[in-house]
């Protein structure tokens, strides 16, 4: 499908970024990635469009934009690469042909995540009840998304050297990533009802479930540093053995020992 490989050039062009600094191929590059891949669709699909069908391609913009202007302000203006140094890999001893890999399977990652959008469009299935479901509980899952960095920015600012646990934290431990996995629910929703194909189940499940597995990755990275952290600190293990790491009021309240998510 020709669409599909726009899509993935596009991908590939806008996460190019990581060359620089191989963590924005999943970062800066995710974000942006998505954020082309809206317009991409917009264009691709100008003559067809319908009111869901650009909501949801609007949102891929919007959603792309914020992830990745916010991260490029806490890395450029906040404290955060400083308190991250140690911690998170740098570029040393990273080949071009692992940085080569990481990027083409991002990119194949960010495109599969968009195409129960893309799917609706190339099938003419135009603007239905799931539709309008899939893009409600993406917008909530945004919304949760950017309330969560707000929220620990300002924590993070009042207090550099204490864990988060107001607003949105006090219910989830990670609900930013709780929030990224609703944007993400919602758009493999949307497309329930417009798969024509076993390829087109096979693209919208491999992406949902690639994200999904991605922010329990990131849950786990986050679990390990913060005992690293705050593990001698009582309110925080407290914290931890009450709080949920990812979804609210599911008692799942640690990933750490699950070595296979390793993403």
């Amino acid at each position: 499908m020709k669409e599909l490989l726009i899509l993935l050039f596009l991908a590939l062009l806008a996460s190019s970024c990581g060359f620089r600094k191989y963590v924005w191929f999943i970062s800066l590059g995710y974000g942006a990635a998505i954020a082309l891949i809206g317009v991409g669709l917009l264009f691709l699909f100008s003559g067809s469009l319908t009111i869901g069908s650009a909501l949801q391609c609007v949102l891929f913009v919007v959603y792309g934009c914020r992830l990745a202007g916010y991260l490029a302000y806490r890395d450029l203006k906040t404290a955060y690469t400083r308190r991250m140094k140690g911690e998170v890999k740098t570029d040393e001893g990273i080949s071009f042909a692992a940085k080569a890999g990481i990027w083409i399977s991002a990119a194949v990652l960010y495109v599969l995540q968009t195409s129960p959008v893309l799917f609706r469009l190339k099938n003419n299935k135009g603007t239905d009840a799931l539709c309008l479901i899939g893009f409600l509980i993406s917008l909530t899952g945004l919304i949760l998304e950017t309330t969560a960095d707000l929220q620990k920015n300002k924590a993070k600012k009042r207090n550099p050297r204490r864990f988060v646990d107001t607003g949105l934290f006090r219910l989830v431990r990670c609900p930013n990533y709780f929030g990224e996995m609703v944007f993400w629910t919602g758009v493999f929703l949307s497309g329930l009802n417009v798969y024509h194909t076993a390829a087109e189940w096979i693209c919208s499940i491999l992406g949902y479930a690639g994200i999904i597995y991605v922010m329990f990755g990131g849950a786990r990275r986050l679990e390990i540093r913060q005992d690293k952290n705050y593990g001698d600190d009582p309110e925080y293990r407290k914290y931890k053995s009450t709080t949920p790491i990812m979804i609210p009021f599911l008692p799942l309240y640690s990933v750490k020992e699950h070595k296979w998510l390793v993403a």
